[in-house]
């Protein structure tokens, strides 16, 4: 899961893995011993457990890509089963963010990329639209998938095989 030859995985949190804004319920887990309890934040019951395994699997170095900040750590990661990731810190708003905005790029954009230093990478989002595939096309240098999650269900079956069949080409093309 480390390493600097692996792409990076930028993972957020709401959508991905704390599913919101479907009308039906969604399925919760328990709390395990040594997890902060879901009473501060009800939706975290939501986290699939098994998801952590999955990630850790993943042929990359996972990143937290959420304004959770180090609450991720401390909140997301112990119900995943994950050690405590990088995060990406967030610079202080800009006019160019202001404009990006307005133009439709996802405030996370230029910061990830400039992050990568060029390494291919994932960025796994409930948020990322056609513009910010562009600005990523026209920006960074190496092999990159913007990969967006169905925030009412959260990462599948489906968007692990995407992501699992996408970093296993890239890193056969770097192994090449």
């Amino acid at each position: 899961m480390t390493g600097s030859g692996l792409p990076l995985l930028f993972l957020d949190v709401d959508g991905p893995l704390i599913p919101f804004g479907a009308s039906q319920g969604y399925r919760t887990y328990e709390d395990g011993p040594g997890l902060r309890e879901t009473g501060a934040n009800p939706l975290l019951a939501r986290i699939d457990p098994s998801h952590g395994p999955r990630l850790a699997a993943l042929p990359c170095e996972l990143v937290w890509a959420t304004t959770w900040m180090d609450d991720a750590n401390d909140a997301v990661a112990p119900r995943l089963g994950l050690p405590r990731l990088p995060l990406v810190l967030w610079p202080e708003p800009s006019a160019e963010d202001e404009r990006d905005e307005r133009d439709g790029l996802h405030g996370k954009t230029r910061a990830l990329v400039h992050r990568t230093a060029g390494r291919p990478f994932v960025w796994v989002d409930d948020e990322i639209t056609d513009r910010d595939r562009a600005w990523v096309a026209a920006h960074h240098q190496g092999d990159a998938l913007l990969h967006r999650v169905d925030p009412r269900r959260g990462l599948t079956d489906a968007d692990f095989a995407v992501l699992d069949g996408w970093l296993g080409r890239v890193g056969a093309v770097g192994r090449a």
